[in-house]
């Protein structure tokens, strides 16, 4: 995938994301979650996406402002209700190229594994620390690495099968590089449609080291947005960072 870029993701599945991509069953949960650390607000997002968690929290009252790369993404969050209400930056994410500064910050759904180096993920942590309010937090949601579903560094899944679709994902891991590169792959009486994918994984502790390098530390780790405990058989974590 040499021609991936920071926007492949959101342009290319944009136009079935809202209606065909499998979301969290704990919108709601996470919603609740974030605005209970957002305060009076504004808050920031970054990888906005269609809008799933910041409409919501737009409709709590909350001023939200977002980060996306995609202008395909963000054009299906303008044209719904609210979505010209929300101030979105395009660029990547990991620059956090905002103004101001807020009480929360968040990325949620594994996005911040969409940043694909090392570096990219400790300069994300740096700006987003610059933009801290005093007291604020940086909520990160992200899925725990499980290299034990790859076999021989490969992994493929079948995600449904009907009558008329099937939809696999094909992945492949490179170890040495912490990266997963998957195409979403959908088989159906139009043909065949592929959604490339890359990410970046990074193990809970290099999460906590890059935050220590930004000035940040760990304040709060849960398994889930209703704050089940985190242990070692979590398979996704939700991590508060905030300034000692």
């Amino acid at each position: 995938m040499d021609d991936y870029g920071s926007a492949t993701y959101g342009d290319r599945i944009a136009a079935i994301y809202d209606s065909e991509v499998e979301t969290p069953a704990d919108t709601d949960e996470t919603v609740a979650f974030l605005a209970g650390l957002a305060g009076p607000g504004p808050v920031l997002e970054l990888g906005i996406g269609t809008g799933r968690i910041a409409l919501p929290l737009l409709e709590r009252g909350l001023e939200v402002h977002g980060i996306d790369a995609s202008e395909r993404m963000v054009e299906r969050l303008r044209a719904k209700p609210g979505g010209d209400r929300v101030a979105v930056t395009m660029g990547d994410f990991a620059e956090v190229a905002v103004d101001g500064t807020f009480p929360l910050v968040f990325v949620v759904f594994n996005t911040f594994f969409a940043l694909l180096d090392q570096d990219a993920q400790v300069r994300c942590f740096q700006r987003v620390a610059a933009h801290l309010a005093a007291g604020g937090a940086f909520v990160v949601e992200v899925f725990v690495p499980d290299p034990a579903r790859f076999s021989g560094g490969q992994h493929l899944s079948t995600r449904e099968v009907t009558t008329g679709t099937v939809r696999l994902d094909a992945s492949v891991m490179d170890r040495a590089r912490q990266r997963v590169h998957t195409q979403h792959v959908f088989l159906d009486e139009q043909g065949i449609r592929l959604y490339p994918v890359q990410l970046r994984y990074a193990w809970p502790s290099e999460l906590d080291l890059m935050a220590r390098l930004a000035g940040l530390e760990l304040a709060e780790r849960w398994s889930g947005w209703r704050r089940e405990p985190f242990t070692s058989t979590s398979q996704r974590h939700v991590s508060i960072y905030r300034h000692p």
